[in-house]
């Protein structure tokens, strides 16, 4: 007896369901992915505002500044300034230390001069230190929250307006903390100086 020849099995050109609900669940994961990257700045940001991690200051304005209480305590603040390696400008605190009593707003200035013979626009980048005053640091007006342009030669002073939260009396990581020490690098911006 002879067999038949074996024929091979039809396959249909459509994706199974189960192919369909993988490629799905992919190509979802793969969205879900490029939103967290495009999110993670801002994310990232918002949580080193709000816990002060890695020495990042918080910021209030104006009004909500005046509702805080000023403490008997004092606390030595120390200032520090620098600029990016390549970077045409002079830059640095008029003072070096101010002792101020938490939550007392206080004002430090800054000196920046453009020794080239271009403009110059430059945005500062800042920390706090020991890291665990970071959420304790908060800043009302700084020349950190926009852009510097200095023409050729220019030289100006910038001021930073500031307190030391009372709360970090409460804090048993903060408390024994005796100086703070706020430090700014200028970075050029050359992508704005072009325009």
């Amino acid at each position: 007896m002879a067999s038949a020849p074996l024929r091979p099995l039809a396959r249909s050109n459509r994706p199974t369901r189960s192919n369909r609900r993988v490629g799905l669940m992919a190509g979802g994961l793969a969205l879900a992915m490029l939103g967290l990257g495009w999110a993670s700045v801002p994310l990232y940001r918002m949580f080193c505002q709000a816990t002060g991690f890695g020495g990042t200051t918080q910021r209030i304005s104006e009004e909500q500044a005046r509702t805080v209480n000023v403490s008997a305590r004092t606390i030595s603040v120390r200032f520090d300034g620098n600029v990016d390696k390549g970077m045409p400008w002079r830059f640095g605190p008029e003072q070096i230390t101010q002792t101020v009593r938490l939550g007392a707003r206080t004002m430090a200035v800054y000196s920046a001069k453009n020794t080239s013979d271009r403009p110059v626009v430059g945005r500062a980048s800042f920390n706090v230190s020991p890291d665990e005053a970071g959420k304790y640091f908060t800043k009302i007006e700084c020349f950190c929250f926009t852009e510097q342009r200095l023409e050729p030669g220019q030289d100006i002073r910038m001021p930073v307006t500031y307190y030391v939260d009372p709360d970090i009396l409460k804090d048993p990581e903060a408390k024994a903390i005796q100086q703070i020490t706020l430090s700014y690098t200028f970075h050029e911006d050359r992508a704005t100086a072009a325009k």
